[in-house]
């Protein structure tokens, strides 16, 4: 016998040895692989941001936003052009497509950008950079000083402490407003003293300064000349001397003006349970781990209360390793009860010392592909952990069809070795080309396009991992151990048996995925004894019996029942055909009739309730405060009711609330988006976090309902959102609008938002088009042009005065500080200030402002959002998942309301964003690659078949998982563990369909066999269907077992997954039924084609 088969059986070190390196691989990389709560996901965007500080929306959309799409239009490899003008800033987000070089599309736009010489003089340098998500790992809330100056000193030195650490490297103190020195002089002391804003400003740069003066070489050495006379604080620049008087009297700079050591004019405030705030934000880097990053933080949180001041108080907030711990904690426990149940499956219907090293392919395939996983850059987290618990069940599949035809084989006189060998071998065909065929069913999903291709990608690498080292187990080490076994009796077989069962007991009691490795090297330990040794008790003789009971049992069943049935549904093949595509319309029929709504993407519950309010700009932000405190005091109305509810373990634990900005809802799509800037006034946020969703009985949805029906509407304000997700493709409804109309956009925009209200379970319903500040537009007078001044001078003088003139910048410890000259803040809170105002003429004389130009109140945009060059304005809208889906409302939408709104303005187009674009691309995608994967497959089977028939009999089966996914979902949604059908459900049909075919190519492969030994065409059929019952029935039914403790696993952490689990394990359970029943009947009705063309066939 030759072969790598044969030469690893009579091997036994080899075998052994290999099996060792891949434990011992495994085991290296599982305490350098990172941990981390979601997968690192590629941005491709290009952000480029150009401050055009008091800058209006328009100006900075015609100034530089349009200059910008102009010129970086063109450049290869763009997909999408996004731009945002803001009050003082233009932001340019640059998609590329997946498979564009981002450092060259970089460089490209960066060289396009800054060869633009037309930009206004006021902006400052672009800003370019290839965007990178900043992975959070934990926020430190800061409280107990009150005064705003103390509790930022404070938070940089805890700042600084916490960036000292080791492991740490990103730490950022937010929610406070930058330093700012604001020279401010008023209208009648600049008159007064005869001085201009250009000649305060010049006098600021001048009068402070640090400047090298170059070096004297002396015999003695070398001397630096230095001029030093740089101001840093308040007080050194209120005695920069601006004039000398011709008496020699100095005029200083505090003698005209104030000088205010401060914060910049901006209104933002934070208040932590209701005391004045500041976070630490902690983050980590590249493959830093989440755990141990927060393990030095708290180390420090234990030792700070000594070093701080009395009265200040740290408290943890945004703690994703704790959400990182509880995502493990399930997914590991299900992998340990699905472990558990293939193993009960296995000993229960296998011989225990075959049971044993089939279940031991499991820790090896693992280990396997954890070290495969970690030379490929992957990582320990959620998705990565489902791809193991996905395959769980599938990985003994190979294991068990080898197994127990080596069983079968050494029981027919052969000898251990020979035995083994020829079992493995006459099953190494269809076991290999089956593990391809779920390669090719997994292809779809690896090249999906998007964030959700990047998911898939991530589980379809380990799917694909494991399978392979679960091939080379089974094909090369486990005939080895079956050959060589050293177990004599019995109940030393179930000793054995009882190892693993005995280290996933032991898992049990593990604190982290690190301390499994010592577990795992005692229960080897204990293997080794117990393998070594035999074991024998009363115990092991009861369980003996009880397992060959079973054993016996299912034989009986399989040669005495079973048989009977193969037969009649042999005899009657078209009846049962017949019945099984019956079964297909059936399934066709419940998804087609809404019984199973479809969402895209069901998003994750957080265990925080963020709310979040616009007010129109301009608001102030004493109304703004108090839509806030409405909120906040709302929301303690919830948590005291939560607390009489739950006294045990009340939800709400803390509750943050922002005024001035929106730290948790960030900027991108959300209400800080359609404001228009990161910090302003009419932006308010307040966010409750709650306990862990696995110790509540109340969800977070419903705390967010109960909350939103307490507060009801806020007067004047434009959006008002509850936030429960923590994770979302998209918005569920985003319907934007493009043209170069604003008004008509307006238009169409209201018009849809009332329509989207018409439908219950629409909630949250906005768009992004606000209107602006009042603002008063200048215009220069003929009086004014007579003079010799323009506009530009006009407003460079305006903007000197309200603005003001950024005099000089200075470094202080980490701060930028700026040095700002200005009105005072009286006279720039007033338009009367305007009346007052004097403009400089050329000549140097002051004329009345109100003699020269003319200014119209007014109102313009607080953004302007442009895609691809023009003018867009998005509708957005969530739902209620429990009383209609997204992907119902815009199929309605579609079919009526939006196109008649469409035909009263041609001149506006429409396009679905957010989710529903996810949705779309995904779906173009997986059809043609699903449609490629599936010749793929069929090629794989015709090949070892060597026909062409042959495999669409096998692929029939493919069908029929759709149908076990479909009734699969139904039973699960009247068991409340689903709502529907989802992306993931179909991932995992996908998944399923590679799955389901390798049973079928067991039993066809093994008629062929037997037909070509000479056995009649019908008892072959019927004796394969007999003889590959078991291992058929065994692959199915661990398959299903694996998943099961994670398709009823109610925890949000597994929520996501439930789908794509229900399709796979009851889309391979039904498929069993037909490959058993059905394929068998197929090919009869096959030959029964064949015997028609060919009269002189062998008959039934």
């Amino acid at each position: 016998m030759k072969g790598p088969i044969a030469w690893f059986a009579q091997n036994n070190v080899a075998a052994n040895l290999l099996l060792w390196l891949v434990v011992l691989a495994g085991l290296s990389a599982v305490v350098r692989m990172p941990l981390k709560s979601f997968p690192d996901l590629d941005v491709a965007v290009v952000t480029i941001t150009v401050p055009y500080l008091g800058a209006a929306p328009e100006e900075v959309e015609a100034g530089v936003c349009i200059r910008i799409e102009e010129e970086i239009e063109g450049i290869e490899g763009i997909k999408e052009i996004n731009s945002v003008a803001n009050e003082g800033v233009c932001t340019v987000g640059v998609e590329l497509f997946e498979d564009t070089d981002s450092g060259r599309a970089l460089g490209d736009i960066k060289n396009r950008v800054d060869a633009i010489s037309t930009f206004p003089v006021e902006t400052e340098k672009p800003i370019i950079n290839l965007v990178t998500i900043i992975r959070s790992v934990v926020d430190i809330a800061i409280t107990g000083p009150e005064d705003e100056r103390t509790l930022k000193e404070l938070g940089q030195q805890i700042r600084d402490d916490i960036a000292a650490l080791p492991n740490i490297t990103q730490v950022t103190l937010a929610s406070t407003r930058p330093y700012e020195i604001s020279v401010e002089v008023s209208e009648e002391s600049l008159r007064r003293n005869g001085l201009t804003f250009d000649e305060v400003a010049r006098a600021v740069r001048t009068g402070s300064l640090d400047l090298p003066g170059g070096s004297i070489k002396t015999d003695g050495g070398e001397v630096l000349l230095r001029t030093k006379g740089q101001a840093y604080w308040g007080d050194d620049f209120r005695n920069l001397v601006l004039r000398t008087r011709a008496d020699g009297t100095r005029v200083s700079l505090r003698d005209v003006a104030q000088v205010i050591d401060g914060f910049e004019d901006t209104d933002q405030a934070l208040r932590f349970d209701g005391k004045p705030a500041a976070l630490v934000k902690v983050a980590r880097v590249g493959n830093q781990d989440i755990l141990d990053i927060t393990s030095e933080v708290n180390k420090y949180l234990e030792s700070a209360p000594a070093r701080l001041p009395e009265g200040v108080k740290l408290t943890i907030w945004n703690d994703n390793s704790k959400l990182l711990r509880d995502r493990l904690d399930t997914l590991l426990g299900s992998a340990r009860q699905g472990f558990l149940m293939v193993l009960i499956l296995l000993a229960l219907f296998l011989q225990p010392r075959l049971a044993f090293w089939v279940s031991v392919g499991v820790p090896v395939a693992f280990l396997g592909a954890i070290f495969a996983t970690f030379v490929l850059g992957l990582s320990i987290d959620a998705i990565s952990l489902f791809g193991f618990i996905l395959v769980l069940g599938i990985l003994v599949d190979d294991a068990i069809v080898v197994g127990e035809n080596i069983h079968t084989t050494q029981t027919r006189d052969h000898s251990h070795i020979q035995g083994a060998i020829l079992g493995a071998q006459q099953v190494s065909t269809p076991v290999i080309f089956g593990v391809l065929t779920t390669f090719a069913a997994f292809m779809p999903l690896l090249l999906a396009p998007g964030t959700f291709g990047q998911i898939f990608g991530v589980i379809s690498t380990v799917v694909m991992c494991c399978l392979t080292f679960s091939l080379i187990e089974s094909q090369l080490v486990l005939p080895s151990h079956l050959g060589h076994s050293s177990v004599k009796s019995p109940q030393g077989e179930i000793g054995l048996l009882l190892i693993p069962v005995i280290g996933i007991v032991l898992l049990e009691f593990a604190w982290d995925v690190r301390s499994y490795i010592a577990l795992a090297i005692a229960t080897a330990a204990i293997m080794l004894a117990c393998h070594t040794a035999g074991w024998s008790s009363p115990i092991a003789s009861k369980l003996i019996e009880l397992q060959q009971k079973f054993s016996d049992k299912l034989e009986y069943i399989i040669h005495h029942q079973f048989i009977d049935v193969v037969r009649a549904a042999g005899e009657a093949r078209y009846i049962t055909v017949a019945l099984a595509f019956a079964a297909l319309l059936s399934a066709i029929g419940i998804a087609a009739s809404g019984r199973l709504p479809f969402s895209f993407f069901p998003p994750l519950e957080s265990d925080q309730v963020i709310a979040s309010v616009v007010m129109p700009l301009g608001t102030s932000e004493a109304i703004t405060r108090e839509a806030v405190i409405h909120l906040e005091q709302t929301a303690q109305e919830i948590q005291r009711e939560l607390i009489s509810e739950y006294p045990d373990l009340p939800p709400v634990t803390h509750i943050l609330s922002a005024i001035g900005s929106q730290p948790s809802s960030g900027t991108g799509t959300g209400p800080a988006a359609s404001s228009g800037t990161v910090a302003s006034s009419n932006l308010g946020e307040v966010t409750l976090q709650l306990v862990p969703s696995e110790t509540r009985t109340i969800s977070t949805r419903e705390v967010a309902n109960r909350w939103r029906e307490k507060s009801g509407q806020i007067p004047d304000a434009l959006e008002l959102k509850f936030n429960t997700s923590l994770f979302t493709v998209g918005n569920a409804i985003d319907i934007q609008l493009a043209g170069n109309n604003v008004e008509e956009l307006r238009e169409v925009a209201s018009r849809i938002r009332e329509k989207l209200a018409e439908y219950p379970g629409v909630i949250d319903i906005t768009d992004s088009f606000r209107s602006g500040k009042q603002e008063l537009k200048l215009d220069i007078e003929p009086e004014g042009e007579a003079l010799g001044l323009n506009l530009a001078s006009l407003a460079r003088q305006v903007r000197q005065a309200f603005y003001g003139e950024e005099a000089q910048r200075v470094q202080r410890g980490r701060d930028d500080v700026r040095v700002m000259v200005r009105y005072t803040q009286d006279e720039r809170h007033s338009l009367s200030t305007l009346d007052d105002m004097h403009i400089r003429t050329p000549a140097g004389a002051e004329v009345p402002f109100r003699t020269v130009a003319d200014a119209e109140l007014g109102r313009g945009f607080s953004s302007i959002r442009r895609t691809n060059r023009q003018r867009v304005v998005n509708v957005i809208a969530d739902v209620d998942r429990t009383q209609i889906t997204a992907n119902e409302v815009l199929s309605d939408l579609r079919a009526g309301a939006i196109q008649e709104i469409m035909q009263d303005y041609p001149r506006v187009s429409y396009s679905l964003e957010g989710e529903q674009r996810e949705q779309g691309d995904a779906v173009a995608s997986l059809v043609p690659t699903f449609g490629i994967a599936l010749f793929v497959i069929f090629a794989l089977l015709a090949i070892p078949l060597r026909s062409y028939s042959q495999p669409l009999i096998i692929m029939s089966v493919i069908p029929f998982a759709f149908v076990g996914a479909i009734w699969g979902h139904q039973i699960m949604k009247l068991a409340g563990m689903v709502s529907g059908l989802a992306m993931m459900s179909v991932m995992g049909f996908i998944a399923a369909s590679g799955v389901v075919i390798n049973s079928s190519l067991v039993l066809v492969h093994n008629v062929n066999e037997r037909r070509e030994k000479g056995e009649h065409m019908y008892q072959a059929v019927m004796h394969a269907a007999v003889s590959r019952a078991r291992p058929i029935l065994l692959t199915s039914l661990t398959t299903f077992a694996g998943l099961a403790p994670l398709m009823f696993n109610r925890s949000v952490q597994a929520q996501f997954l439930v789908p794509m689990a229900v399709s796979l394990a009851f889309g391979v359970l039904f498929a069993t039924v037909v490959t058993l029943l059905v394929v068998p009947s197929m090919y009869l009705i096959l030959e029964d084609f064949k015997k028609r063309r060919e009269p002189e066939s062998e008959s039934i």
